[in-house]
């Protein structure tokens, strides 16, 4: 049976499921797409990608062979073995996840493997909270199709843990894989895909359908504790003389039991994961009656970040009446994601402080441009930017911005919020940087 799974559908051809759909098909699995938006099939069918991730079109287009898309459930599931669902599951008022875009997947799979022959694997990648498979999506699945887990139907709960502008490296050589499992034989099946298809041969971890919705969350929530404890750390040697927060966060995560992952004071976290999902293991740690004081605590200090940033920059020469360019807006490189993007929260709260505010993305002005109208002005590039701006914060790290020219910098203000322009640029500005007390040299 492991070696039977050759066909896969895939339903949600969104930032995610395009990706998982593409390396599939990179791997050597004949892939159907399935998603109501039309224009979505239009442009995969014809090798183009309708949304923005590094590697993501090459992909489709190398792969137009085994990769097709379609808008029809019943063309989708016919002649596969699997689907792997990967649709939206909104974060609630409550902090919970909504399953509205699940149950209509798990609904449109289920009247078409009535009427299919065959075992069937049925995967969940989205997010979804704990008891949700169990209490949820199961009952659902086994109603409408008419068959039941274990027998003639598998079902697996596969979170992935990747970030936007590396998707594709992150799914081909993932830290580890998670599976939770209806019984061995879907989670036999399921962790074969996986081997056929990651490049490392990483642990796959498989258990129940509770344990692995828990753990997907309490990862994020991990993480982001991280990131705010860094945070704390830059605000601290802000403050002392010559801190550096780099030089503080390099010895610690020396340390096995700590790491070096996300220990980089900056920016607050932001985009379409970590902050909904720490908010949601606070939201399902209440509801079983537990306390989650620590992701309530991360949440708050995240919250305050941007203040922060601009009480700093106002420390180092923000002055009413200048002009303020942001170089950044997405929540991190190689994405045009704006999603709970400090760096936009960053450049709208100057704008209604009243700051006559300019900025600039690579891949993000279009997506800044819808939340933000002309609230700010847009510069065609970031050197435009810099020469016409007073006041510069390095708000998103773009590895380009480190490129820029230092003499456009010459005698401006600067607040490098990631520490990442050269020594030359530093040189020439009135240089200042987040996690850093100026009496500290550059290093």
């Amino acid at each position: 049976m492991e070696n039977a799974i050759n066909n896969i559908s895939v339903v949600g051809l969104g930032k995610l499921g395009l990706c998982l759909a593409s390396v599939l098909a990179e791997r050597g699995f004949n892939v159907k797409g399935i998603d109501l938006d039309r224009a979505k099939v239009r442009a995969v069918n014809s090798g183009r990608s309708p949304i923005y991730e590094p590697g993501l079109e090459n992909l489709i287009r190398k792969n137009r062979k085994r990769l097709i898309a379609t808008s029809s459930y019943k063309t989708g599931i016919a002649g596969t073995d699997a689907t792997f669902v990967v649709v939206p599951t909104p974060s609630q008022k409550d902090g919970g996840f909504s399953l509205e875009f699940v149950k209509q997947a798990i609904e449109g799979i289920g009247r078409c493997l009535r009427d299919k022959e065959g075992y069937h694997l049925v995967v969940i990648t989205s997010t979804v909270g704990p008891g949700s498979m169990d209490n949820v999506v199961k009952p659902l699945l086994e109603s409408i199709s008419g068959r039941k887990c274990g027998k003639d139907l598998g079902l697996c709960y596969n979170p992935e843990f990747i970030a936007l502008g590396d998707v594709i490296r992150g799914l081909l050589r993932p830290d580890f894989i998670l599976i939770g499992e209806s019984d061995p034989r879907a989670g036999d099946l399921l962790s074969s895909i996986h081997k056929r298809v990651c490049l490392n041969n990483p642990p796959i971890e498989r258990m129940e359908f509770v344990n692995a919705e828990l753990a997907k969350i309490a990862i994020n929530s991990f993480i982001t504790m991280k990131i705010s404890f860094a945070n704390t750390l830059a605000e601290i040697c802000e403050k002392l003389p010559n801190g550096d927060v780099d030089k503080v966060t390099r010895a610690i995560g020396r340390d096995r039991r700590i790491g070096p992952a996300y220990l980089r004071g900056a920016l607050g976290y932001g985009g379409p994961c970590f902050p909904r999902d720490n908010v949601a293991f606070e939201h399902y740690a209440k509801i079983v009656g537990a306390q989650a004081i620590l992701a309530s605590a991360t949440h708050e200090v995240n919250r305050l970040q941007v203040r922060r940033i601009i009480r700093l920059a106002q420390e180092n020469g923000l002055r009413p009446g200048m002009r303020v360019g942001i170089l950044g807006l997405a929540y991190k490189p190689d994405t045009n994601v704006v999603e709970d993007s400090q760096s936009l929260e960053l450049a709208a709260s100057l704008a209604d402080e009243g700051y006559s505010v300019n900025v600039f993305d690579p891949a993000a002005m279009s997506s800044t441009k819808k939340v933000m109208g002309d609230r700010v002005k847009y510069a065609s590039t970031a050197l435009e930017l810099v020469k016409t701006s007073d006041y510069i914060i390095l708000a998103t790290p773009w590895k380009e911005f480190a490129k820029l020219p230092a003499n456009a910098f010459s005698g401006k203000h600067v607040l490098d919020c990631w520490r990442l322009l050269p020594p030359q640029i530093q040189e020439v500005s009135l240089y200042s940087a987040v996690g850093r007390n100026r009496g500290s040299p550059a290093t």
